[in-house]
């Protein structure tokens, strides 16, 4: 019952982009078309819970324990850095169609602060290994989930009349933000 609290809190309640406004850059920029958010959002999903994985014991069994925890952030950027590229050769050789369905969303990910900022939540909220990674697991999905929507929306603009300076960014911002709103009905849903 515990992991389904964090999935419903993390994908609806506190969802990362539109409540927690983290990752705007991918989702403003990769949402144009539901297949490229599509994969962006998979891609998410993978990197951001094993960023999860890998930073979690480093937190508590090096910079905890050498009081370093000071150097979080910049060890934490280094490590999804360096877990990014990583992924990206062993794709390469291991599953070449793989690695080309993601094509440049895996470089994307490395500079999407939605990751980053996963992981250090996971930090601050004191979760134990398996529920952070569940949160994390979920918080990806509830990005993912945002993309695919608000690409959806951007499609379906783009194929309305509507005058011109309200095309582009003006009506897409707009679209974010009820579609912000509309998250914010799931408030209270669950707590953690």
């Amino acid at each position: 019952m515990e992991y389904l609290k964090i999935f419903v809190f993390a994908v609806f309640v506190s969802n990362v982009v539109l409540s927690q406004f983290l990752g705007i850059c991918p989702f403003l920029g990769v949402s144009n078309k539901v297949s490229t958010a599509t994969g962006m959002g998979l891609a998410v999903v993978f990197v951001m819970t094993l960023a999860t994985l890998v930073t979690f014991p480093i937190q508590y069994y090096l910079l905890i324990p050498l009081h370093l925890e000071f150097l979080q952030t910049i060890m934490f950027i280094l490590v999804i850095a360096a877990l990014v590229q990583m992924v990206e050769i062993v794709l390469k050789k291991i599953s070449p169609a793989l690695y080309q369905s993601l094509g440049v969303f895996l470089p994307l990910i490395t500079t999407n602060c939605a990751v980053l900022g996963v992981a250090i939540v996971v930090i601050q909220k004191e979760f134990a290994l398996l529920p952070g990674l569940m949160y994390s697991f979920s918080m990806a999905i509830g990005f993912t989930l945002a993309l695919i929507i608000f690409a959806g929306i951007r499609e379906h603009l783009d194929l309305m009349d509507m005058p011109k300076g309200m095309k582009g960014a003006p009506i897409s911002l707009i679209s974010a933000g009820i579609l912000a709103m509309a998250f914010m009905g799931f408030a209270g849903l669950v707590k953690l």
